[in-house]
């Protein structure tokens, strides 16, 4: 039997799933952070600060009481978090260090092999050469080993800033310690893992049925690919293979798309959905969300679940962009309402606003504003600037 959902409660289930659905002012706290992202599965990492970084901004977004203090001690003080790699660079839970040394090893075999054929001759040699300097001397950053080895004409002269780091990070055998201006430092990976999380090992098929598992657990139902893309760690044919396991766990169900399309076969666990229990309803509060927020991240899922299409435009030459360099999405309830142009000059105090666009069929009233200015003056308040500058014609509202 197949059981069909609808669109809204589709889209209130996967809100759910996201952790956007609880009350964004309840007191959190650094446990509650590390639960938040545990849920989550993942924080991506991102370099451009327009209002704030992606990681601060997410969590923001679900919690207005978010401390970046504590993200950092549960970072670099107590081990709790690292950071690597899934569809992008992230924040993961420590508890899941286990699972990713499947990813080290996939690296350690495919991608070393592709940048030794990029670097040529000495590539080994100054991975190991880096490794050893670590081992020996202690964390270091990209700028100081170009530092040292500039007078030397060594191996690190044909990548001057961070090759083998990075290579050495992939593979596992570095890890980030801690961040200063959001440039990494490096040091060895049993160095920053505690123990607990370190040691361990689990097979290639545990390994598979917990990438699965858990995916399909933090997106409530999915294909078989949406399955694999949420850790990137398994191929969709592993997934296939994982659902065709497990068919006597899972239930056939069919969602409806929010154009009235053809329904999206998925699967999800047997007893879906009461044994989700209470989904409460999301807050009817609009909120402001990074472009790299988990629930934009697979793009198609959004399009299909929310009928909100959306895409980064920042490496798109600016005469094609369709709306701007760095465009926040803008959730209200449960529905995708438009997106907003904004920008935090912190040398004049100001979260300055350039323009918003809604959807088609959503709008601009009296209450619908002052909601969004509501959020605006938390996010300046979040963002450490003095308040909300709204440039003129920053309402006419596009579409």
């Amino acid at each position: 039997m197949t059981i069909r959902l609808s669109n809204h409660d589709a889209r209130r289930i996967f809100i759910a799933k996201q952790g956007l659905s609880a009350a964004p002012h309840r007191s959190l706290g650094k446990e509650g952070l590390l639960h938040l992202i545990h849920d989550l599965g993942f924080v991506q990492v991102d370099s451009i600060a327009t209002v704030e970084r992606a990681h601060h901004q997410i969590l923001f977004s679900r919690n207005q009481t978010y401390r970046r203090e504590h993200l950092t001690e549960l970072l670099e003080e107590d081990g709790e978090l690292f950071e690597h790699w899934t569809h992008d660079a992230s924040i993961i839970p420590s508890r899941f260090f286990i699972y990713w040394k499947h990813r080290f090893k996939w690296e350690e075999e495919t991608i070393r092999e592709r940048w030794r054929k990029w670097r040529g001759d000495g590539f080994d040699s100054g991975c190991d050469e880096t490794y050893q300097r670590i081992a020996s001397n202690g964390a270091v950053m990209a700028r100081d080993l170009k530092e040292e080895d500039h007078e030397s004409g060594g191996w690190w002269n044909w990548h001057p800033s961070k090759t083998a780091l990075e290579v050495l990070w992939r593979r596992g055998r570095l890890a980030i310690a801690r961040r200063v201006n959001f440039q990494k430092v490096y040091d060895l990976t049993e160095r920053v893992i505690p123990a607990h999380h370190y040691e361990g090992e689990v097979t290639h098929e545990q390994f598979v049925d917990w990438a699965c598992r858990s995916a399909l657990e933090r997106l409530g139902f999915a294909t078989h690919g949406e399955v694999a893309a949420f850790w990137d760690l398994v191929s969709p044919d592993e997934a296939r293979a994982w659902v065709a396991a497990h068919r006597d766990e899972l239930c056939n169900v069919s969602i409806e798309t929010a154009n009235g399309g053809k329904p999206r076969p998925c699967y999800a666990f047997a007893g879906f959905p009461d044994a989700l229990g209470d989904i409460p309803d999301a807050p009817a509060r609009v909120r402001v969300l990074s472009p790299f927020d988990p629930l934009l991240r697979d793009r198609n899922r959004t399009e299909r679940l929310f009928g909100f299409f959306y895409r980064i435009e920042v490496f798109v030459p600016e005469p094609k962009r369709e709306y701007g360099y760095y465009v926040f999405p803008l959730l209200e309830g449960d529905r995708l309402i438009g997106r907003i142009d904004m920008k935090a000059d912190r040398k004049r105090g100001s979260l300055d606003v350039r323009r918003l666009w809604l959807e088609p069929g959503i709008k601009a009233s009296s209450g619908r504003i002052e909601k969004l200015e509501a959020e605006l003056d938390r996010i300046a308040r979040f963002a450490g600037v003095e308040g909300v500058k709204l440039l003129d014609g920053w309402n006419n509202v596009g579409s």
